[in-house]
């Protein structure tokens, strides 16, 4: 089944958009807009993305198996509420680069990661997305 993502915007030259899954936006967005920390964090995971910086802390690959390939996070506070944002990463036939917030995981407690979260990145990595404007 396809999901639909709506692209949020843009980096300046135009080759990578942010995009937000139609199903879960709601819930991501209550999330982004809860305090200025959590907007000051995503803006700044997003600048990272944008740029093609890479930063391990903040944004990481979550392939931790075949059915979650092009599965990535965006990690908010870690070590404290260590919250998540599943994300899925595709290239477009035009050349653009994606990446879908797909999945809201508040407070991962764990180092490692357990069924439940394998569950949600293996969901995430068999989404298959229609982009819309």
């Amino acid at each position: 089944m396809t999901r639909k993502a709506k692209i949020l915007r843009y980096n300046d030259s135009g080759d990578i958009a942010l995009c937000i899954d139609v199903e879960n936006w709601k819930v991501i967005l209550e999330f982004l807009t809860r305090s200025d920390q959590h907007k000051k964090k995503f803006q700044y995971i997003v600048k990272h993305i944008f740029n093609r910086l890479k930063n391990r802390d903040i944004y990481d690959k979550e392939e931790i198996s075949d059915k979650a390939k092009g599965v990535t996070a965006m990690k908010f506070f870690k070590g404290r509420s260590n919250d998540r944002i599943y994300c899925r990463e595709m290239t477009l036939g035009d050349k653009t680069f994606v990446v879908i917030a797909a999945e809201l995981l508040e407070k991962k407690k764990n180092k490692k990661i357990n069924q439940k979260q394998r569950n949600l990145i293996e969901k995430v990595g068999s989404y298959e997305y229609e982009i819309i404007e």
